[in-house]
């Protein structure tokens, strides 16, 4: 097992200036607003600090996770061991000419609106993405009909042994909802947008359209995990969800949206298990009933929480 005490001290030594936490929970990163502790949370502020860091890891084979704004991630009520990076303090964006620079701790969400700012477009489907720029590269995010693979010029990364490379688009072999970095767990520094001036009254006119369809069609009212399964070929998953006559229903304190069926939304102090066993429930109903197998669109990492038995057994008591 992992000496928590050690790493901290050893990491606080070598990085005095980094900001860090020990078993902090990650409930407060998350957007389900669930998750169990990090053994050491790290928020680098920069990108020399973020290299640094992964090649200490790699060279002490420390486990590494890296978060960005967790939007779209369920973390496992047992949380996670060894570093956990949030890049959030990494969020710079700069514009030139035609391009936007944007550190990866970015929120899509202010990348769209320097677009806007600048006069750009091609970032309004982007509007309402509540993700980081770096997650919303590692999974090729998109909306209403709009992908970051259109946009993106180039990606700077970090790899897990801490040497840095760029990536082309062609490189990153987009597909839906999918890139290489999924293979290669490298982490997103930066990422240039290639876009096109535009008409900023244009601009805003298609953002503020698509932030009311938003508005209407999504739970943003209750924490959620945003769209939990990627969409089925022929079928759309929110119609099944239905069709299955399972909007609404409550697991723990989790619950399918009743205003979007593709939605779990947190109404009750839900956990991440009571997410993950209902994720695991509607997959199981939906393949019964019209033999479609879901696919998860949310990533679930981290390590469940240890069973009241265990406990026991750990403490030297028979249950």
């Amino acid at each position: 097992m992992l000496d928590t005490a050690w790493l901290a001290e050893e990491i606080k030594g070598t990085f005095p200036n980094v900001i860090l936490k020990v078993n902090k929970k990650l409930d407060a990163y998350t957007y389900t607003r669930t998750g169990g502790p990090a053994d050491v949370l790290l928020f680098p502020v920069s990108k020399e600090e973020v290299e640094e860091i992964t090649k200490w890891t790699h060279e002490h084979k420390v486990p590494l996770t890296i978060l960005g704004n967790s939007s779209n991630v369920i973390i496992r009520d047992g949380g996670i061991r060894g570093v956990v990076m949030i890049l959030t303090e990494l969020n710079g964006i700069k514009a030139e000419k035609n391009q936007l620079i944007v550190q990866s701790g970015a929120k899509l969400i202010d990348a769209s609106k320097r677009a806007l700012h600048e006069g750009l477009t091609g970032l309004e489907f982007a509007c309402g993405i509540p993700g980081s720029v770096g997650g919303a590269v590692y999974m090729n995010a998109g909306a209403y009909g709009g992908e970051v693979k259109t946009v993106i010029k180039t990606v700077e990364v970090v790899t897990l042994k801490g040497e840095r490379k760029v990536y082309e688009n062609d490189d990153l072999e987009f597909n839906y909802r999918h890139t290489v970095l999924q293979e290669t767990g490298d982490i997103v520094l930066e990422t240039v947008f290639e876009l096109e001036k535009g008409k900023k009254e244009k601009i805003s006119a298609k953002m503020e359209e698509l932030t009311e369809l938003r508005t209407a069609k999504q739970p943003l009212e209750f924490p959620s995990c945003g769209s939990v399964f990627k969409r089925p070929t022929g079928y759309f998953t929110g119609k099944l969800i239905q069709e299955a006559g399972l909007q609404g229903k409550m697991w723990g304190g989790a619950q399918i949206s009743t205003k979007h069926a593709g939605f779990i939304v947190n109404v009750n102090q839900a956990s991440a298990t009571d997410y993950i066993e209902l994720i695991a429930y509607i997959k199981e109903v939906i393949f019964e009933l019209f033999e479609v197998k879901l696919e998860t669109e949310v990533r679930i990492i981290g390590e469940d929480a240890p069973k009241e038995s265990d406990d026991f057994v750990a403490m030297g008591i028979s249950s």
